[in-house]
């Protein structure tokens, strides 16, 4: 699939169309490889892996959440409660309810444009980069942006306990 094709597909939209919204300058670039990992990501885009945006999508008892989280780190699941101020048992989503509360396929979810916002936590150590690198609504494209605008747009805390 070309570059065009991608960026016309409605999951892509919506994401331009949230990034347009936010007010934020970042482009959504296509990608000839897969950016279905974060090594796969940094590898394609010739950054640091820790540069890029993980979307992960957990339930915090019967709420979906996300945590963005440091491509190079792992999520602390146990510390998301406290940090999105919420309380229950923690557990990956599945892959349909990933898809229900954002709109996209898991391997393409972007941190913005999903059907309502999400409880949202932010990984601290993006802040190392000028600039981060997240799923734009498909597995073969991102888009970049200073980790601050990612705050801003997802109306995230950001916390350094939810990832090691």
């Amino acid at each position: 699939m070309t570059g065009d094709r991608l960026l016309d597909r409605a999951s892509v939209r919506r994401v331009r169309a949230a990034l347009a919204a936010a007010g934020v300058d970042a482009d959504v670039i296509t990608l000839s490889d897969t950016a279905r990992t974060a090594a796969d990501a940094a590898r394609a885009l010739g950054v640091d892996q820790g540069a890029i945006v993980k979307s992960l999508v957990f339930m915090v008892g019967d709420r979906p959440v996300l945590a963005l989280v440091a491509g190079d780190r792992q999520c602390r699941q146990r510390a998301l409660p406290k940090a999105l101020g919420l309380t229950g048992k923690v557990r990956r989503a599945d892959a349909a309810i990933v898809r229900d509360a954002t709109g996209f396929a898991i391997g393409g979810v972007a941190p913005v444009g999903h059907p309502a916002p999400l409880p949202t936590v932010i990984d601290a150590s993006l802040a190392r980069y000028d600039r981060v690198y997240a799923a734009a609504g498909h597995s073969h494209c991102v888009f970049g942006c200073a980790p601050g605008d990612l705050e801003k747009m997802t109306g995230a805390k950001t916390d350094p306990a939810i990832a090691e």
